[in-house]
């Protein structure tokens, strides 16, 4: 991607062929795979909890075989990833040149962990929904929040104090050195460690901070060999935290993939999600006041570009210290219903059939999205956002956030529009970062 070839493959031929496969072989095989993680090796137990109709005889020998393979790589990854965790963070003595092999060795075996979906390949076509539902009623909802929502932003309020954050021993990069934070998450919805991986440059004093957030199902931290949009920036002397979203990575529950949980009780999860963002991120800010006087900025793509919009807004009501200064919105709606109604994955997922059951509909879903996002400026002025989205992005729709960035007063100059999809914006953007130079630039200068 960062070769010359790589700005003719970033176009949207490539985010059609990416959403079949989407479709038809990750989330799928992200069931079976999730399955396979609450079953423990037991292929009655697999197969409810997919659920599958009764396997034949050949399938459950293909399923025996699956399983006991992804059992070893499980117990690999999980064996290491404990290793990884006293080197990094314990306070035992620790030789400084066996911490990248660690790493590299967390990576590979996570990396094949995650691949082991490949093992159910035989199986896909049989997984009815890929993702197993279990919503709440609009009755449930109401009774949590109230007939008119009126006690959904008491969620998203800020703890009296904020967490303690462990800083993890770095490794080296080429940019300069990689960390890991973590803390416990002052959600109590979540009741779990927060984790982030710092990417931050070398013989740079007090560096600007950036906190990115990922989209849903990207466990950014846990695949071999992975770039980004955004890895740029620490060589331009940005400090970048990625925070680990809820429910992903190492945060992922029982019998799940990735994300998974935000859809399966959606809208409810909805809720829990973006307030136990609003109170990590706020953590994460903290700690980055404290550790550098350079400013902070929040931003994301997709999903997380979403995340940081809303923290944007809401921050106006904290305490000044915890306000971020700048924001980069990549491939983002005006609102979040936007893309769980109107997306492209929302398709993909096929769970309107359990919303209907529960007595959802299209109408009392997007009166409760809507209260995710408040309808008000964000914290910081508009010459200081930033926003990149493309033509051809049908995941989440563009067709209203020119309203929402003419109302936040965001410049010309700090728009960039692509005819590329959803994907392909990252993707391009890995080739050429001609949008992240000016928001480098004007973030250094704060």
């Amino acid at each position: 991607m960062q070769s010359p070839l790589g700005a003719l493959i970033a176009r949207p031929w490539l985010d059609r062929c990416i959403l079949y496969l989407l479709e038809h072989w990750f989330f799928p095989l992200s069931r079976l795979w999730a399955a396979a993680r609450a079953a423990d090796g037991d292929v009655d137990a697999f197969v409810k909890s997919v659920p599958l109709d009764q396997p034949s005889r050949r399938q459950v020998q293909r399923i025996e075989r699956a399983l006991n393979h992804f059992e070893r790589t499980r117990l690999k990854a999980f064996s290491i990833e404990q290793l990884w965790h006293d080197y990094f963070f314990s306070s035992m003595d620790i030789e400084s040149s066996r911490l990248p092999i660690v790493e590299e060795m967390r990576l590979d075996f996570r990396t094949a962990y995650n691949m082991s979906r490949l093992r159910f390949i035989p199986l896909r076509k049989l997984v009815i929904s890929s993702v197993y539902m279990t919503p709440p009623s609009p009755e449930e909802l109401e009774a949590r929040f109230g007939k008119s929502g009126e006690q959904v932003e008491a969620l998203f309020a800020l703890p009296e104090s904020l967490p303690a954050v462990e800083r993890s021993r770095p490794v080296p990069r080429p940019y300069g050195q990689d960390y890991w934070l973590r803390f416990q998450s002052p959600s109590l919805a979540m009741n779990d460690l927060a984790y982030a991986r710092v990417h931050e440059p070398l013989h740079v004093s007090n560096p600007p901070t950036l906190i990115f957030g990922h989209g849903i199902c990207v466990e950014f931290d846990h695949y071999q060999q992975l770039i980004d949009e955004v890895t740029e920036l620490t060589r331009k002397g940005i400090r970048v935290i990625r925070p680990e979203a809820p429910w992903h990575g190492r945060r992922v529950l029982p019998g799940h993939f990735g994300g998974e949980q935000l859809l399966s009780a959606t809208p409810n999860s909805m809720f829990d999600f973006l307030a136990a963002q609003h109170q990590e991120w706020a953590t994460l800010i903290h700690w980055a006041r404290n550790d550098s006087r350079g400013a902070v900025a929040i931003g994301g793509s997709s999903l997380g570009a979403q995340t940081a919009k809303t923290i944007a807004m809401r921050a106006t009501d904290w305490p000044e210290p915890l306000r971020p200064d700048a924001l980069i919105a990549i491939t983002h709606s005006q609102h979040i219903y936007e893309a769980a109604l109107h997306g492209s994955l929302s398709d993909i997922w096929n769970m309107g059939d359990a919303m209907h059951a529960k007595g959802w509909h299209k109408d009392s879903e997007k009166a409760w999205l809507e209260r995710l996002d408040p309808l008000r400026k964000p914290c910081m002025p508009g010459h200081n956002i930033f926003s990149v989205i493309g033509d051809c992005d049908t995941i989440t729709p563009t067709t209203l956030v020119g309203k929402q960035l003419d109302y936040w007063g965001v410049p010309a100059e700090n728009r960039f529009h692509y005819r590329r999809g959803h994907f392909t914006i990252p993707l391009g953007m890995i080739n050429n970062s001609e949008a992240l130079l000016p928001f480098a630039d004007a973030l250094k200068r704060l």
